[in-house]
């Protein structure tokens, strides 16, 4: 039995390219993104699903389809509160881009590596902390309980830093719902063996025990990644130093360099 084989495999870029028309035509009928959106996300798409994994594309698809729903949602009062996205609900390229871009990098390397079952989690890890962010921001600025995340004062819903009981329960819930994709989605490309793939490849070789350990950590990874994007915020956007999509790319990042470290650990552990 052999891993997880993506990349330039025909059979990977077939389904690529058909996964990423439906993701565009998707984003196009529910208006979730503009034109340049529309044009970021082919870009990403073709990175992410013939570089890395045709299945990587349906967790992008869950993020983007629920990304929208959690900006549609309570939309007249947002409107209200002046905390819209965008006049329309649209989301543009520079936000694909802030979101988009690690996920990108982790399947770029996982080509050059030839190594889609680790990078998979990583890549897994990446979506999980744009989810949380984009839910804790979304559902978060409906509840007017805001406190920054360093000093605890109380600030206005939408401020930078700012956190809330519901923002915070929101940030767990799309970061668990795109790990819990994940699991599954890692199984449908899955061959292999255990033995073969160790702690990496646990959940594509089915391993569903340590599949739901890897689906855990991205999970909480996801939650982890939503408060650094909350303290950068408040040390360094509200001061200037950091614009949003630059803080989003780096809490991004943090959380996958934290899986990575969590993942080799478990994975030396499990040898010795």
């Amino acid at each position: 039995m052999q891993a997880v084989v993506g990349g330039l495999d025909p059979t990977n870029v077939v389904f690529s390219m058909i996964i990423i028309t439906g993701l565009l035509i998707v984003g196009q009928i529910f208006k979730a993104l503009d034109g340049p959106g529309i044009a970021a996300a082919g870009v990403l798409g073709v990175i992410v699903g013939v570089l890395g994994h045709w299945s990587w594309l349906l967790v992008l698809l869950v993020f983007l389809g629920t990304s929208h729903i959690a900006t549609r949602w309570g939309w007249e009062q947002k409107k209200e509160l002046g905390m819209c996205e965008s006049t329309d609900g649209q989301r543009g390229w520079v936000n694909v881009a802030a979101n988009g871009m690690l996920p990108g990098i982790v399947a770029l390397c996982a080509f050059i590596l030839q190594d889609w079952t680790l990078f998979y989690w990583l890549f897994v890890a990446a979506v999980s902390v744009a989810a949380a962010d984009t839910w804790a921001s979304e559902f978060g600025c409906l509840d007017p309980r805001v406190k920054l995340i360093n000093n605890g004062m109380i600030v206005p819903p939408g401020t930078n830093g700012g956190t809330s009981r519901l923002g915070q329960w929101a940030a767990l819930a799309g970061s668990a719902l795109i790990s819990l994709v994940a699991l599954v989605v890692g199984w449908i490309p899955a061959t292999g063996d255990v033995k073969e793939l160790g702690f990496f490849g646990a959940m594509a070789a089915g391993d569903w025990g340590n599949g739901m350990i890897l689906a855990l950590i991205t999970t909480a990874i996801g939650w982890i990644g939503c408060q650094i994007d909350s303290i950068l915020g408040a040390g360094f956007e509200n001061r200037g130093l950091m614009s949003k999509g630059g803080v989003n790319a780096a809490s991004i990042a943090m959380g996958v360099v934290l899986t990575a470290l969590i993942i080799l650990t478990f994975s030396l552990v499990s040898v010795t």
